[in-house]
């Protein structure tokens, strides 16, 4: 019979203090996390905790020297972890299990191990067709963060980076309009001073952060998605008195018009996100209206949509400020990484219960669904399309490996 810990560990949910009973029986996986190469990631997959965790459980970790100093690790702090800190990145690469933010880049590539394993975000923008050939010629298996379930279906590293992004809209939002406009302003709740108009499009939870904030700040604020249940159901659960409304041809573009700071966040399933504003639309914005696209990654809300970064994250179009970074949770590093770093410790404390990646997608289904790339072949819908490539059932090739 199963114990309380293991019943807890099953469904993902036990705080990562309490989940050193796992040492038993583990069986140990070699760990290579890489330092970033791109200025504008700050985030690190595992912290210096969840490092000697895993070292605790009988993992072995290598990380390259200054890989967590933009999230406000030292090599100090993992070395104090128990993890060795290398310069040599063909250690670092070959490393079997390799964690990464970003997707691996040809260069980096070039340094792995055949058959090894990556887990790191997929992010489309960032992947392409050379770097998909290099990784399935080299047998990679390949899981994207944000295609992992939960047990109950949800997509925990996307939530999790949802809620974070949805905290900082408001303040990000702030400094732009007070630098780039003359004159600083407040967003709202100043007796006799009308408060800044917000249009949200999407109800997911990117959206239930940034609206309970705005209202408690006393925005005025307007919610617009396509689907009526997902505006019911962003009611309910923040249980305010919401201004929702079904995104149509007529109440859409007088909102927008009205409006001084408009954020995109209407992610779509199939990776793609719809154009719902268009180069005419934007044209017609109040002169210094901010338009911020959460959805960028996935191809953004708005026609005039371009990818910006964090060291250089607005650009003007029409008279209309636009603030289109990917990666919003990287501005604060060290507490998206350490909110990663939950999620990824968890999934390699249970696949040193089973003895490997491979042997874990079996016990969890919900990571099989993560992988992206599997032993030569495209596994997942979203990168198989937007790359032009065949698609190939992850269970029916771990079938025919076994």
């Amino acid at each position: 019979m199963e114990s309380f810990h293991e019943m807890l560990s099953a469904q993902g949910i036990m705080p990562m203090e309490a989940m050193a009973w796992t040492k038993e029986n583990a069986k140990s996986v070699f760990i290579g996390m890489p330092k970033e190469i791109s200025n504008n990631e700050n985030r690190v997959p595992l912290s210096p905790t969840a490092v000697h965790l895993l070292i605790a459980n009988g993992h072995q970790i290598v990380i390259e020297e200054g890989a967590g100093e933009r999230a406000g690790f030292s090599d100090s702090d993992y070395l104090l972890a128990g993890a060795k800190v290398s310069t040599d990145l063909s250690e670092i690469w070959q490393s079997p299990l390799l964690l990464k933010l970003t997707p691996p880049t040809l260069s980096e590539i070039g340094f792995m191990k055949k058959g090894a394993s990556i887990i790191s975000c997929a992010a489309t923008f960032l992947l392409n067709e050379d770097i998909i050939d290099a990784m399935n010629q080299k047998k990679i298996l390949a899981i994207g963060m944000e295609y992992v379930e939960d047990n109950g279906g949800g997509f925990p590293f996307v939530r999790i980076m949802a809620e974070i992004a949805g905290q900082m809209i408001l303040p990000i939002a702030h400094q732009i309009l007070s630098n780039q406009e003359k004159g600083n302003i407040l967003l709202g709740n100043v007796t006799g001073v009308t408060p800044i108009s917000m249009v949200l499009l999407g109800s997911g939870h990117v959206v239930e952060q940034i609206a309970k904030s705005a209202y408690h700040a006393g925005i005025q604020l307007m919610v617009f998605d396509k689907d009526i249940y997902k505006l019911q159901r962003l009611k309910q659960t923040l249980g305010l008195p919401l201004v929702t409304q079904v995104i149509d041809s007529e109440n859409l573009p007088s909102a927008l018009q009205n409006a001084q700071i408009i954020v995109g966040a209407l992610r779509s399933d199939n990776g793609i996100t719809p154009c719902l504003v268009t180069e005419e639309m934007v044209s017609k914005l109040k002169p210094g209206t901010l338009i911020m696209d959460v959805c960028i990654d996935q191809g953004g809300c708005f026609e005039t949509s371009e990818l910006t970064t964090i060291s250089h994250p607005v650009f003007r179009k029409h008279g209309v400020i636009h603030y289109c970074v990917p990666n919003i949770p990287s501005k604060v590093g060290k507490t998206s990484s350490l909110a990663i770093s939950n999620l990824i410790s968890s999934f390699i404390l249970k696949s040193g219960k089973t003895g490997g990646v491979e042997e874990m997608l079996w016990q969890g289904k919900s990571f099989m669904k993560g992988v992206y790339l599997y032993k030569g072949f495209v596994t997942h819908p979203i990168v198989a399309k937007k790359f032009n490539k065949p698609i190939k059932d992850i269970s029916l090739l771990l079938l025919s490996k076994g």
